[in-house]
């Protein structure tokens, strides 16, 4: 498993809001793997992928193994590509997620919480409401959970008193799940306000003709939160059928104002039922909208764009005869992730109609299906391709170079982990092994993060160390032989990165 950060997990450790640790338990199934096969499983962290200085290029692994399975996720967040959108104001809500999740490439994000009373996030998906939830929940509720220190502490300091979030289409085509949105309706001392247009007109259909997912959102979305507005310290609101047109601001550089264009759905709803529970739902889900010209504002000095995420082709793909589709954002594939290229299919690279197998080549996750779904959903896709991987080979299909399936003399040569090591050794990368990585998850379950010091990990020397003399590449080690031992030891196992 080769990753680019220095520890594993990913989305489920940089990507999952700190209040569902419920969410975070599939890192079981890796654990349990590395555990039980420990002589078959090489964890490679700090290994990023590509052409460059310090990088492993995909050629490296390819000629030593005998599949590879892209699995890296979507590393990008959607734009609008509206006017303003790179004003000092507009956040990625991608990123703010990784800030407070302690991701070390959003480590020094500039998020300013004291510019004014109101938040605008644009986009109504769980990460949208995670956000927003982020935003307004009690201090004490927050430290309770495994969020970055620094977020809390700016959250501290935080002037937002209002989230307003906004969504182009209406209440029953929200990609919010019923579980975030009653976790909003139940925060201590925050109240919900009603969208100005009124239920009747948004939602249009009788609630008892509503299919049994969409009758119980309305159901929650119409009582509203457990604390009254009117009493509440403070509030959020779903605003519906408004499209964003531009950020602004007055001289350029920072956000004054969202402006919005009002939407109206394409057909009344009650027009989309045939009286099928799962035609009606999925009618409802997809009705369209379409703009009506009016034009309006909220004023703010905050807006997070979360409109989703995005995967992008890794360097050296091209070369090992892997495409990448880049308007869908994944690698082309069957729905059983086995990659497909043009050039393999029927009539070869003149015919746009049919696609092969690239041997050897498979994908799962995101990168597969796009940025949809949740965890739980993305993980029985990742076990689905590697059941189809772990079948083809024992049917003895085609792997990479020709070689194929169980036993084949073709597969014969082949070094695997220890012939990539060496090439990574070679080009001056400092990976991690799962050993280390242990050494790591024991600290952090005594209560410390290590994210601060991941954000300098390729300075894996000594070098400038006030509390030590040692020079050289190093691993995890105690400061038992420094030659300053007096000093207070920097955790008894620790990165040298950046040492205070």
């Amino acid at each position: 498993m080769f990753e680019h950060l220095p520890v594993p997990y990913g989305l489920a450790r940089y990507g999952v809001a700190p209040d569902h640790p419920e969410v975070k338990r599939c890192t079981d199934t890796l654990e349990n793997l590395a555990r039980e096969s420990s002589g078959n499983f090489h964890f490679v962290g700090n290994c990023p992928i590509g052409d460059g200085p310090e990088e492993l290029p995909l050629t490296a692994i390819t000629s030593q193994f005998d599949g590879l399975l892209f699995a890296y996720g979507a590393s990008k967040d959607k734009r609008l590509h509206i006017p303003g959108e790179d004003l000092n104001g507009v956040v990625s809500a991608r990123a703010f997620v990784g800030w407070y999740n302690g991701l070390p490439e959003y480590a020094d994000l500039d998020v300013d919480l004291t510019a004014g009373d109101t938040a605008v996030v644009i986009g109504q998906g769980n990460v949208a409401l995670d956000v927003t939830r982020t935003l307004l929940a009690p201090l004490e509720e927050l430290r309770k959970t495994d969020i970055n220190e620094e977020t809390v502490e700016a959250l501290s300091r935080s002037q937002v008193r209002e989230v307003k979030v906004i969504g182009r289409r209406g209440p029953l085509q929200g990609p919010y799940t019923i579980k975030e949105l009653r976790e909003l309706m139940h925060l201590p001392n925050v109240g919900f306000a009603s969208p100005p247009e009124g239920w009747e007109d948004l939602l249009q259909v009788p609630r008892k003709k509503l299919p049994r997912q969409l009758k119980r959102i309305a159901e929650l979305l119409e009582k509203g939160s457990t604390t009254p507005l009117e009493s509440s310290e403070k509030a959020w609101q779903l605003g519906f059928l408004r499209s964003p047109t531009a950020f602004l601001s007055e001289g350029g550089e920072k956000l004054k104002a969202v402006g919005f264009e009002k939407t109206e759905y394409a057909r009344p709803l009650t027009d989309l039922l045939t009286g099928e529970p799962q035609s009606d739902l999925n009618a409802l889900r997809a009705a369209k909208v379409q703009s009506t010209g009016q034009k309006g504002l909220i004023h703010t000095n905050l807006a997070f764009r979360s409109v989703g995420y995005q995967s992008e082709p890794l360097a050296g793909m091209q070369e090992i005869g892997v495409p990448f589709d880049v308007a869908k954002g994944i690698i082309p594939n069957d729905r059983w992730g086995r990659v497909l290229s043009p050039s393999l299919g029927v009539g070869g690279s003149a015919s746009e109609l049919t696609a092969g197998h690239v041997p050897g080549m498979y994908c799962a996750g995101w990168v597969k299906r796009g940025p949809t779904g949740v965890i739980a959903s993305t993980m029985d896709d990742a076990f689905l391709t590697a059941d189809v991987l772990a079948g083809d080979w024992e049917q003895h299909a085609l792997f990479l170079d020709g070689g194929g399936g169980e036993n084949e003399s073709t597969s014969v040569g082949r070094a695997g982990y220890e012939g990539v090591v060496q090439e990574i050794r070679r080009r001056g990368i400092r990976s991690v092994s799962w050993k280390e990585w242990e050494k790591v998850d024991a600290e952090e379950k005594n209560g410390r993060r290590f994210d601060e010091y991941l954000r300098c990990f390729d300075s894996w020397t000594h070098e400038g160390c006030r509390y030590c003399s040692t020079a050289g590449t190093v691993d995890l080690h105690t400061h038992d032989d420094c030659s300053e031992a007096s000093k207070p030891a920097f955790w008894q196992q620790h990165f040298h990165l950046d040492c205070p």
